[in-house]
């Protein structure tokens, strides 16, 4: 953490060297000493430490100067830096001055000049005013911090591109920070208006305002562009499946490039909490298993792309060809699809208009603070919603948990189902839809349809999190691999109809268990036909198709 900084502003050089000068000789080892020899100067000076989240603990300001007098600077700048110790240096016949500006301007205290010796005369009263900061000093954030507002979608989608991407940050709603005074003199500082955010500050000092993700994962130092034009293996598709089988093929020596479209991890990345995978008696968040898995990847070598979006494939003689977003291709001898699924969109009204500012898709973690004495509505009934419900239990007045079928027990685990009837504040309300949502800048209400008889009633919300069945993100394959009529790969022997093999099939065999219709591209967790929804299986299919990677290779 940088030291907090002691300022001091004088237009005089000589007197600006000799207070830096004696400053230095007693306090440079627990603070930075910084000077400026104008008013002006030393504003911008504090504007850009605000900027980076630098503390400062005293300003120690010359009262005659041009153009702006110390009294003047000490007055803006408590708007900056309102905690940090004011002291004004004044010769003889200023003194009434001084004592005026500490009963209108609060400034802490008045030195006269000339202060030697500074054993009796400044230090003193330095190191008293600086204990007394430093007793109530709290070490600022030094990560990024986002500057926005709780009903901004954009300001949503930035958070939770951060928090998958496992990047910290704090964030800092303009319209309801507690420290009022300290958040109006940082959106100043940033130079933020209502039309720049959401704003993203960064330690360095530099910002961007109302960021794309693309530029965000510039800025943060993600990769974004392939190394090379060619590997062995590209994944497409940063879940469990697309993890394992990057591990296993960069550690058994395969040139491997992941492809992913918005965070390593994928939806189990987004799990509150996994109880059930093997290994982990205490269970452990998606988060913290996509974090050891990216970690592990790249101690292998993997090269990881993200955020990146492929957007088609072709096949050239032996070689399969991606398609990237930004324009640019990647060749590989083997391609491997895996990226997954997405949750069903609400369709009722409202329900898209209200996307992002209190509706969301999926756990939507980054919300759950915000949800303190509140009453969240969560849709679905399998494990991920489950999961859900036990977080935001721990913040929310109250979960209701809207089940379209009789019973949790035909889509969630035992294990789970159990947790949630522990918990006094999550309801679950069977055989229950959505039929619309209400709001006009954010959502304020949903309308429920419960029961056999269709009882209608609308209720008080903020947040409506949906898991509602899932669709493969597949139709940049259309016509490459065959789907089934859902959008989900077909592979192995649901390929082979009748004894017969796919069209254009040229190989002497059958299709690998978790080969596609085309041979050297694969398919493995949820986005293949007939697969297990679980972390687990998925885990196991990327592994299992580098085996056949490496069988397929032999052929060719």
């Amino acid at each position: 953490m940088a030291k907090p900084v002691l300022l001091t502003v004088d237009d005089d050089p000589e007197v600006l060297r000799a207070v830096e000068r004696d400053l230095r000789r007693r306090y440079a080892d627990r603070y930075r000493v910084l000077r400026a020899d104008s008013g002006a100067t030393a504003l911008e000076a504090l504007r850009g430490l605000k900027r980076r989240g630098d503390s400062v603990a005293l300003l120690l300001v010359d009262q005659r100067m041009p153009q702006m007098n110390g009294v003047e600077f000490l007055g803006q700048a408590m708007e900056i830096y309102p905690n940090a110790k004011r002291i004004l240096l004044t010769a003889y016949a200023d003194t009434d001055a001084a004592i005026s500006a500490i009963n209108d301007a609060r400034i802490h205290h008045y030195l006269l000049k000339p202060w030697d010796p500074p054993e009796e005369h400044l230090y003193p009263v330095l190191d008293d005013l600086l204990d007394d900061w430093m007793g109530s000093f709290r070490p600022p954030f030094e990560g990024v911090r986002v500057l926005g507002t709780r009903w901004s979608p954009h300001s949503y989608a930035i958070r939770d591109f951060l928090t998958r991407n496992q990047a910290p940050y704090q964030w800092i709603d303009v319209e309801t920070a507690e420290q009022v005074a300290e958040v109006r003199s940082l959106v100043e500082a940033a130079g933020a208006e209502s039309s720049s955010l959401p704003k993203v500050l960064f330690p360095d000092g530099t910002s961007l305002a109302d960021p794309s993700l693309g530029e965000l994962a510039e800025k943060l130092g993600l990769r974004i562009r392939p190394e090379v034009a060619f590997y062995d293996l590209v994944i497409v598709g940063g879940g469990p499946a697309g993890l394992a089988a990057a591990v296993y093929g960069a550690s058994e020596g395969l040139s491997t490039v992941l492809i992913e479209m918005e965070a390593p991890g994928g939806q189990a990345g987004m799990s509150s909490r996994i109880e059930n995978y093997l290994g982990f008696p205490s269970g452990l968040s998606g988060g913290d298993l996509a974090r050891r898995a990216v970690a592990q990847a790249r101690r292998f070598g993997v090269e990881i792309l993200s955020p990146q979006q492929v957007t088609g494939v072709s096949v050239e003689g032996p070689s399969r060809v991606v398609k990237l977003a930004a324009g640019s291709d990647i060749g590989c001898k083997v391609l491997l699809i895996a990226t997954g699924v997405a949750y069903r969109k609400l369709d009722v009204p409202g329900a898209e208009r209200l996307q992002g500012c209190g509706v969301y898709y999926g756990a939507a973690m980054t919300e759950a603070i915000s949800c303190q004495g509140e009453d969240v509505y969560i849709v679905g009934g399998a494990n991920s919603a489950g999961q859900a419900a036990m977080y935001f239990a721990k913040f929310a007045r109250k979960v209701v948990m809207l089940v379209r079928g009789a019973s949790l027990s035909f889509s969630m685990s035992q294990y789970l189902i159990d947790q949630i009837n522990k918990m006094p504040n999550i309801q679950v309300q069977t055989r229950s839809q959505v039929v619309e949502v209400h709001g006009d800048t954010h959502l304020e209400a949903v309308s429920i349809r419960s029961g056999d008889n269709g009882d209608m009633a609308t209720m008080p919300t903020n947040l409506l999190s949906i898991f509602i069945g899932a669709e493969p993100n597949t139709d940049w394959l259309s016509g490459v691999v065959e789907r089934d009529e859902r959008g989900f790969i077909l592979t192995g022997a649901d390929l082979v109809r009748d004894g017969k093999r796919p069209a254009g099939w040229k190989l002497e065999r059958d299709p690998y268990w978790v080969e596609s219709s085309v041979p050297g591209i694969f398919a493995a967790g949820d986005v293949r036909h007939g697969s297990v929804k679980r972390v687990a299986s998925g885990v196991g299919e990327g592994s299992i198709a580098v085996q056949f990677t490496h069988q397929y290779l032999s052929e060719v």
